[in-house]
């Protein structure tokens, strides 16, 4: 008479063998599964999407580049195909004069390079708010220049965008004008859904402020989830730093990646996304880009849209690499904890020090690199100066810095007229010069100006008085144009 564990081997045997002859109908098929039962078919899942973006050019923001190409090396890896995959760079860092590794792009101090065999679908001037709508929203006949790829996705498809760059309330930079504005963003998410071309789209956001783009904007029943490296009133924060810890190799001047960006990405290259939910990265991100709860340089990622996504595997948007198989998301995974980062603002003060400390003294590439440092500095006193006058002005000299860092309420729009802030934007870019990548963080000022109903000619008329002459220089909206 055969024995409990020989019986035990012949049950197991038999439920192998019903669930290899394909009968889904077994009593056993919901209780025992094979390991190959747990993978998803690609095709199953309809055709995935990702749309790559970063949003900044200049050496001194090496990081946004990438983040977004180690993003497209992990996308590949996952199995997205690299017709499907769309990507925005400026495209002048790895072979910018200064790159000290010509050719290549890391995102991590002991990292490989992860810019060989990144497309270059849409780079230098047709790296557009115009190109990124449409391609999202599959319109081939609106693209200018580039590769001509588009989301060109049906109703089954899943579609992951991934924008890395500096940011400020209601507004995200581009490294050409004019910006791209929350308003406009949301707008096109919709017609998007409206076409019924998508089952269900992500959107990371990497940004200063970047929770202002969604939050009161982004409906619930668009099937989108986003989730933003800060809250509405925020930095975010680059990392591997110069001077920080871990450090970038010491021939680097400049951040390689941004806190929230890397994070994700870590955590996706050695996980099986096939068993890893988009709630379960969002909470290790969450508390990676928080230093832990601490929020000692770091910020709150938010989560904004239809938060049911969230049980959705992160395979349906991302693929998963094969190679990690057996690395399965268990509760109790963390990241790495390191101690320093800089605030994605000042990241570029950072790299123009860090620049000007290592040439020689006596040289003329040094009073050339003090007198880019002291450009900047000035360029920020002076947006800085000028608004605070336009709002002594406006408002009165004890109210005016009141009105304008008011913060509504959580939940609300930063700006319910879109077009006026647009409109004063302009106004104050022609009389004060560029905003710049630094002056973004005035946005809410000027969203302030707005709500409180002034009109544009009282606008015109201070802006003039607190701005005589347009500053020189490459912040001159008269040689770069206006960012609205």
């Amino acid at each position: 008479m055969a024995g409990p564990a020989e019986l035990l081997l012949a049950l197991f045997c038999v439920c192998v063998l019903t669930l290899a002859s394909g009968d889904g109908n077994s009593p056993w098929s919901d209780i025992i599964r094979l390991p190959s039962d747990e993978s998803l078919d690609g095709d199953s899942v309809g055709t995935r999407w990702a749309v790559l973006v970063a949003g900044s050019s200049g050496y001194g923001n090496y990081r946004h580049q990438a983040d977004v190409c180690h993003a497209y090396q992990t996308l590949i890896k996952g199995g997205l195909k690299e017709e499907n995959i769309i990507v925005f760079m400026y495209d002048d860092i790895a072979h910018h004069e200064e790159n000290p590794r010509p050719g290549t792009i890391i995102n991590h101090p002991h990292g490989q390079d992860v810019y060989a065999g990144v497309p270059k679908d849409y780079v230098k001037d047709h790296v557009t708010v115009e190109n990124f709508f449409a391609v999202l929203l599959g319109n081939k006949s609106a693209v200018t220049g580039g590769s001509g790829k588009v989301v060109d996705s049906g109703p089954n498809d899943h579609i992951f965008v991934f924008y890395s760059d500096h940011g400020g309330p209601g507004v995200l930079g581009m490294p050409t004008y004019p910006y791209l504005y929350a308003g406009d963003l949301v707008n096109v998410l919709k017609k998007k859904h409206a076409a019924g071309t998508y089952k269900s789209l992500v959107f990371y956001l990497e940004a200063c402020e970047s929770g202002s783009i969604f939050e009161g904007l982004l409906p619930e029943d668009l099937n989108i989830y986003a989730t933003t490296a800060a809250n509405a009133t925020e930095s975010s924060w680059g990392t591997y730093c110069p001077g920080g810890l871990p450090s970038p190799p010491p021939e680097f001047d400049t951040c390689l990646g941004d806190l929230y960006s890397v994070s994700w990405m870590e955590d996706s290259d050695v996980h099986n996304l096939q068993t890893e939910t988009l709630k379960q990265q969002y909470h290790l991100v969450r508390d990676r880009t928080s230093n832990y709860n601490t929020y000692n340089l770091g910020s709150h990622a938010m989560q904004f849209g239809n938060l049911e996504l969230t049980d959705e595997q992160l395979f349906l948007f991302m693929g998963s690499n094969p190679a990690n198989e057996n690395s399965s998301f268990v509760n109790g995974n963390n990241l790495p904890v390191y101690s320093t980062a800089v605030n994605q603002r000042d990241a570029d003060l950072l790299y123009f020090w860090n620049k000007y400390r290592r040439i020689p003294e006596g040289s003329l590439e040094k009073v050339n690199a003090q007198k880019q440092l002291f450009d900047v500095m000035a360029h920020r006193m002076h947006i800085d100066n000028s608004m605070e006058l336009i709002g002594k002005l406006l408002f009165g000299s004890k109210k005016g810095a009141e009105v304008l860092n008011t913060v509504r309420p959580a939940g609300q729009p930063l700006v319910d007229d879109w077009d006026c802030l647009k409109t004063m934007v302009r106004v104050f870019e022609k009389h004060c010069g560029s905003l710049s990548q630094y002056g973004m963080k005035h946005m809410r000022s000027i969203a302030n100006i707005c709500n409180a109903g002034l009109r544009k000619e009282t606008m015109e008329d201070v802006a003039a008085q607190a701005c005589t002459v347009i500053p020189a220089g490459p912040w001159s909206s008269l040689s770069k144009g206006f960012s609205a």
